[in-house]
């Protein structure tokens, strides 16, 4: 059904060239949680053509608007409810941005600019959304702003710098065209040392005043997906590196997918990247040690942390602090980790997955160990079909 801005609609008066909505609620809407409180706008954009990716936004609810090129707004999850957009988030130290905020998916790219159809449309939605709300333009926020990465191979610490996602959005000129006046000047969470810059490029895109130029091999030396020397997996995939849906090419033309690769250290120059926007990324959550990955090249600084995880081809599991250097040192392969987490208990007749973790139990993030020692994720496990005693984890 199509709409347009009106009172009734998102509860203002209405534009004299209002925005067309097109209901395309998402087969997730009805099942997602209720949003207590809603502080940010997180703009977002999509890598990818608009049919493509509406259809993944709308199969897996990931956001509560998409804009596409030519101005029409579609509405996937019910603004009052929480949509999966923003992932492994943190602004200001509140983390799981999800739980407060409202997620806008823009068909485009990072580092390109949308159509004027867009703008109007976007500056409609964002300005009545304000209104709703009580959101100031400095809380309008892009998905790399609040994007964050669990230590991993290449960076030891929690960083930022996991997704430049809508980062054009942080632009002064960019902001300006669809009436933002105000910007946040700085990274609170690296600022108060919650978390490392991982891409100075980024940060400079985010914050500084000054006009910067994107060039597809900014800090890279090299083709912008293609990994050279200084230019990693990491660089050109980010967090979906290890990915199923991330394809590599080697020099000598064979293949393999992400998630079929040990050895990242000796990847060799020249390999070429295939990104899939399209396809549903892969939570970052689960890794696994292989025959050429260690606790430390996963785990980063946080290896033998308490919120590390190591789950054993037994069934059995260790935090990172209650396992020695011998054990690390001959950690099996096939040994999964969760970096980052916390363990909420078990699942019993008296005590349900929402008793211990509340809305987050079907989460892409949560994960639930098995009898049988397998890892399943919220979003992939019906409530009434947890096993009893099954042992649930959540992401801090």
């Amino acid at each position: 059904m199509r709409y347009f801005l009106t009172a009734a609609i998102i509860g203002i008066a209405a534009c004299s060239h209002a925005a067309t909505f097109v209901d395309h609620y998402s087969p997730r809407n009805s099942e997602r949680p209720r949003r207590r409180d809603t502080y940010f706008i997180i703009l977002h954009t999509t890598e990818g053509s608009a049919k493509g990716s509406l259809r993944k936004v709308w199969a897996n609810g990931e956001c509560h608007y998409f804009v596409d090129t030519n101005g029409k707004i579609y509405r996937v999850v019910s603004r009052d409810r929480v949509a999966f957009h923003c992932g492994r988030s943190m602004w200001a130290g509140r983390t799981s941005i999800d739980d407060y905020s409202i997620g806008i998916e823009v068909v485009g790219y990072y580092n390109k600019s949308i159509t004027a159809a867009q703008y109007s449309a976007l500056r409609e939605l964002v300005s009545a959304l304000q209104k709703i709300y009580k959101i100031p333009d400095e809380k309008v926020l892009t998905h790399s702003m609040v994007a964050y990465g669990a230590p991993n191979r290449w960076h030891p610490k929690s960083h930022r710098g996991r997704k430049r996602c809508a980062m054009q959005f942080a632009r002064d000129p960019v902001r300006a065209k669809i009436d933002l006046t105000r910007k946040p000047s700085y990274d609170p969470d690296v600022k108060a040392g919650r978390l490392v810059n991982a891409d100075p490029y980024l940060a400079k895109v985010l914050y500084s005043r000054e006009k910067v130029t994107y060039t597809p091999t900014a800090g890279s030396g090299g083709s912008e997906n293609v990994i050279a020397k200084g230019r990693s997996a990491w660089d050109i995939a980010r967090d979906q590196y290890n990915s199923r849906n991330t394809t590599y090419i080697f020099p000598d033309g064979t293949t393999k997918k992400g998630n079929e690769i040990r050895d990242w250290k000796s990847m060799p120059a020249g390999t070429k990247v295939q990104l899939c926007p399209t396809c549903p990324e892969t939570a970052e959550g689960v890794q696994e040690i292989g025959k050429n990955a260690f606790a430390r090249d996963i785990a980063g600084d946080e290896y033998n942390a308490k919120t590390t995880y190591y789950f054993f081809t037994d069934g059995s599991y260790k935090t990172g602090d209650k396992l020695t250097a011998k054990d690390f040192n001959n950690m099996p392969a096939g040994t999964k980790v969760l970096v980052g987490y916390t363990y909420g208990g078990r699942v019993t007749a008296k005590k349900s997955a929402f008793d211990i973790c509340g809305k987050r139990w079907n989460f892409p993030t949560t994960f639930y160990l098995l009898k049988d020692g397998t890892l399943r994720a919220g979003s992939t496990i019906n409530e009434r079909q947890i096993p009893s005693n099954a042992h649930l984890f959540f992401q801090l």
